[in-house]
């Protein structure tokens, strides 16, 4: 064994020691506060200890990328821990508050996470759109010195149920992937049991379908060995016909027990009996166990093999437990060793007592050791956490169309950037799940085309057959359009707005879908901002606005999504003014990486950035004019302005938020007519305005009793005895809150069941969400209060 073998072993052997101790650290040394299990899944880091041993300390180069399979988290803070990246403290809190995560984190882990995994099935796909927008970048002028690396998904064999996996494939086989890993670890069990037999044939047959190549690790260097031996291919022959439960329970039983069952099977043939009787027990037990995906040299020799940049799945089989006493039992994805089983298992280690947290307790030279490490390519360059320089924001024409929809208004903003040549358009990617036409990015990508890697020419323009589409592919192309398939638009943005993070060279990811579909995309939409992904998500058109579409297409939770969702701010704007004031903020929004201080004027965290998301719709509205005032301008980006300020002796105000506008302002002008100093507010964005005021609220009990939100600002000057009355396109709580800001009667207007086909009129009508509705409310509250 050459000295870099030797290494590898060793390191593989501390790799299984450290992240097993840290489990069971957390859940038999640490003192425990609620008495409840803390979990960590030991067999499901052992199964990969040697797959990622050789992956980090032999395949890799700095500039490749990981997604780690969540359970094996615990390899991956050893492996980081054995090379000064993670500390003692937070090894020791693993799943504690402040200590290392129970699946890797970009956001909270220290270590050099590349991509969060931890709702399965997603850390997988992301890997291809990441290759994907590695080319993007690659053929671009301004990313031309972009290294290419290997996007690595580190998957666990029962992840291959998430269908998002399927999609992720059938979209890499589109845009032709490349440089793109996939380790699967078949230990052939799940939470529940054991994988369906034979599964594997098929789900192999759909990678090769999709053009990947397919590398079967089955046997070990020792079972590799024997097979040469007499008697050597009947045992393989066994190995190949045993069924994946019966492995499994052998394996947990030990090398008597593989003695006698091969025996029974395989005796009295000569030379067979004489393989199986020249090795001991324990040695017969590690011959059986010495699968191809748990021998560390096996695995370094076949990445190493890989010479091309086609995408590659590795099927690496292993025995999940692999090297401990619970090797192989059914029950062993959320079981733990006991404190006998830990205690007999660390004397079979070697680790003495008290160095149980040694990095290199049990290394007999470990300056040989220390010298390896030190010339591993993956680590050579540090933390590879990158970052480039923000882009400057140009200001926005506002549309001059006297009536215009907010996607219309959209699709014209993104043609005037389109028709420039600010650093800002060069670097927007944009991309839609075969709506692009439908959701306005037709100007936009006519000008700046579609990307593909090898030019493809429009057959209509070559024909001069007449079009509005123009689909010409070119590596200069800033367009991506996928097919129907929600999740990976939203893979796709995450792995995008990660590019100045993961390439240093950043881009503004636009996406585009039908608004109800969020609720489609919506894992992995949570995934993408986990990761603190960077992109404008633009959901239009939206609510039962989209009167002729029925109730399949009319949306009525997202703007309750919008509100609920961490690192997205959500907007619904009426008018195209307060939408190209909003986009203006948000390119910049975007951009934004600062502490996570609150402004003091609205008690935002501003300064972090974030993603957006505009709710918007094709319902054409009659537009206010010309409006410059920093009043407004303010307004809108903080959530909230006075349409029609509310006078002193104020008695409703009518608070509307996207496209009702028109019957709010309706409503109002209609009851202006017998009550004085009528109120309109206008609500750009229900999410900052009801995230400013818990953040004021907690700012208060902290002690700060002059703390007061943006919408608390808005609604102090209303007399106690003013009523509101709410109006949406889509569920009224995202704006039935607002009365409990300063105690003020409130009556919210909107939509909570599924729509059907009319005309708007009839919708609205049918939903009472139209002026009508709004005066009688109105005038409901009005008239209780005077009888009161």
């Amino acid at each position: 064994m050459s000295s870099d073998a030797q290494h590898l072993k060793i390191l593989e052997q501390r790799l299984l020691w450290l992240s097993h101790w840290m489990i069971h650290h957390a859940n038999h040394i640490r003192p425990k506060v609620d008495g409840i299990k803390i979990g960590g899944h030991q067999a499901s880091s052992a199964s990969m200890v040697s797959i990622m041993t050789a992956l980090y300390f032999s395949a890799l180069r700095p500039e490749d990328r990981v997604a780690v399979k969540p359970h094996a988290s615990p390899v991956f803070h050893a492996i980081q821990y054995l090379m000064g990246h993670q500390t003692r403290e937070k090894m020791e809190a693993f799943r504690g508050l402040g200590g290392a995560q129970s699946y890797p984190s970009r956001t909270k882990d220290v270590d050099d996470v590349d991509f969060s995994t931890g709702s399965v099935g997603l850390g997988v796909a992301i890997t291809a759109f990441a290759s994907l927008v590695q080319d993007y970048v690659a053929a671009k002028d301004w990313g031309a010195d972009l290294p290419l690396g290997r996007m690595v998904a580190l998957v666990g064999d029962a992840e291959l149920d998430e269908g998002n996996v399927y999609e992720a494939l059938q979209e890499g086989w589109k845009n032709d992937l490349r440089n793109c890993w996939w380790i699967i670890d078949y230990n052939r069990q799940s939470l529940d049991g054991i994988v369906r037999e034979g599964l594997f044939g098929r789900v192999e047959k759909i990678f090769e379908a999709f053009g990947w190549d397919v590398v079967r690790v089955k046997y070990g260097a020792l079972q590799r060995a024997a097979f040469e031996e007499p008697g050597g291919a009947a045992l393989r022959d066994w190995i190949d016909g045993c069924p994946n439960a019966e492995y499994s329970a052998l394996t947990y039983m030990g090398g008597a027990v593989w003695r006698k069952r091969l025996m029974d099977d395989l005796g009295d043939q000569g030379d067979v009996t004489a393989l199986i009787e020249r090795r001991s027990d324990a040695e017969l037990a590690a011959l059986m166990e010495n699968l191809g995906g748990n021998c560390v040299h096996t695995m370094a020799e076949t990445f190493a093999s890989i010479d091309h940049d086609r995408p590659t799945c590795f099927l690496a089989y292993t025995i999940k437990g692999w090297g401990t006493p619970i090797a192989g039992h059914k029950d062993n994805h959320g079981g733990l060793m006991t404190k006998a089983q830990m205690a007999e298992w660390q004397r079979h280690m070697n680790v003495p007592e008290g160095q149980e947290w040694e990095p290199f307790a049990t290394v007999v030279d470990v300056e040989s050791l220390r010298a390896f490490l030190d010339r591993v390519p993956f680590f050579a360059k540090g933390a590879r956490r990158y970052s480039d320089a923000k882009l400057p924001t140009p200001a926005l024409s506002v549309v001059s169309d006297r009536e215009i929809s907010t996607q219309a208004a959209f699709g014209k903003i993104l043609d005037d950037l389109a028709k420039g040549d600010s650093a800002l358009s060069e670097r927007i990617m944009t991309t839609s799940p075969d709506v692009t036409g439908t959701t306005s990015l037709g100007p936009w990508v006519n000008r700046r085309k579609l990307f593909a890697r090898t030019a493809r020419e429009d057959a209509f323009i070559e024909h001069r057959i007449p079009s509005t589409a123009k689909w010409e592919f070119t590596p200069q192309g800033q367009h991506i359009e996928l097919g129907i398939a929600e999740m990976n638009l939203f893979l796709l943005l995450g792995a995008a707005g990660l590019s100045h993070s993961l390439f240093g060279k950043r881009m503004i990811p636009i996406g585009t879908v039908y608004d109800p579909f969020i609720h489609r995309g919506l894992d992995a939409l949570n995934y993408a901002c986990y990761q603190d992904a960077r992109f404008l998500i633009v959901g239009t058109p939206s609510g039962v606005t989209l009167a002729p579409e029925g109730g399949a297409h009319q949306s009525i939770g997202t703007p309750l999504t919008g509100m609920a969702q961490d690192g997205l701010a959500s907007f619904e704007p009426a008018f195209a003014d307060e939408l190209a004031v909003i986009m203006e903020w948000a390119f910049d929004y975007l951009q934004r990486d600062g502490e996570g201080d609150p402004d003091e004027r609205t008690w935002l965290r501003d300064e972090t950035g974030g993603s957006v998301y505009l709710r918007l719709t094709t319902k054409p509205l009659e537009q206010p004019g010309k409006r410059h005032d920093d009043a407004f301008r303010q307004g809108a980006i903080d959530g909230a302005y006075w349409l029609r300020p509310p006078g002193p002796n104020c008695e409703v105000v009518i608070a509307y938020q996207g496209a009702v506008a028109d019957e709010a302002i309706a409503a109002a002008g209609i009851i202006a007519e017998a009550r004085r100093d009528v109120g309109v507010l206008a609500v750009t964005s229900a999410d900052r305005l009801n995230a400013g005021w818990t953040a004021a609220q907690r700012e208060r009990a902290h002690g700060n009793g002059a703390a007061r939100s943006h919408v608390e600002q808005l609604l102090a000057p209303l007399p106690r005895h003013c009523a509101l009355v709410t109006v949406i396109d889509g569920h009224p709580a995202t704006l039935g809150w607002l009365g409990a800001v300063a105690g003020h009667r409130t009556i919210s207007h909107g939509v909570e069941h599924f729509g059907q086909t009319g005309t708007i009129g009839d919708l609205y009508r049918h939903f009472r969400i139209d002026r009508e509705a709004i005066i009688a409310s109105v005038n409901g509250l009005t008239m209780g209060a005077r009888c009161a």
